[in-house]
């Protein structure tokens, strides 16, 4: 009986610490700034990216730079780094090469902003509250890495680890999205609009995640 009643506290901890669930309405809050507070995403692909599409909501009042999205690989810092460097300026890093990309917005409100990219071409795009930056040429003809480890709130020096408490994220984010195709300039906009476009790589309404720290699950208030 004692060997069951164990058994059951273990498995409960597992599915405590392991989640894939919708999402919806809700946020993810980062209340401090840390090492110690993140978030694991688990894809539902595990293959080699040659394009994708990654669009996300987030509020924060930090004017220092933070990461946004980072995505390790063994051996391979910074394989696909989504960065707010500072107010108004972004950058996207993909194997380890960067591109900068200035923006209008307002500070602080919510943001929602898409990155894109394509090996084909190597243009990687930006996208903030509907409307594109200039676009930029990055690491044609590259392929983004397979079995990655991603964290939302902190960036990787390692993989899965090596966070700097300088670039972590405090704030709110919501509404992940991450397709493996170069989404058109009319789809991101209705992405950000709030259409539904399938996306089979990260999904909020159907998110494999890990909570790490102090992240709390609380419901957005723009809904």
């Amino acid at each position: 009986m004692d060997k069951l009643l164990f058994g059951i506290c273990v498995l409960t901890s597992l599915l405590e610490g392991f989640a894939q669930t919708d999402l919806s309405g809700n946020s993810l809050v980062f209340p401090r700034e840390s090492v110690t507070d993140y978030v694991v995403l688990t894809p539902e692909l595990d293959e080699a990216l040659q394009s994708f599409t990654l669009c996300l909501g987030y509020y924060t009042d930090l004017t220092r730079p933070y990461s946004l999205f980072s995505y390790n690989t063994k051996g391979r810092d910074n394989e696909l780094l989504l960065y707010k460097e500072k107010v108004a300026e972004y950058s996207l890093t993909i194997g380890g090469s960067k591109v900068t990309f200035k923006v209008k917005e307002e500070f602080p409100e919510p943001v929602h902003v898409c990155a894109s990219w394509e090996s084909r071409t190597g243009i990687a795009e930006l996208w903030v509250n509907g409307k594109p930056s200039v676009r930029k040429g990055l690491r044609r003809g590259y392929s983004v890495a397979a079995h990655p480890k991603i964290i939302w709130g902190q960036e990787q020096d390692t993989y899965g680890d090596g966070f700097d408490r300088g670039q972590s994220f405090l704030g709110e984010t919501w509404d992940l999205y991450m397709w493996n195709k170069k989404l058109s300039p009319e789809e991101i906009r209705l992405v950000h609009q709030g259409s539904y476009l399938n996306p089979n790589y990260l999904n909020w309404r159907n998110l494999a995640y890990d909570l790490y720290g102090d992240v709390v699950i609380k419901p957005q208030p723009w809904v």
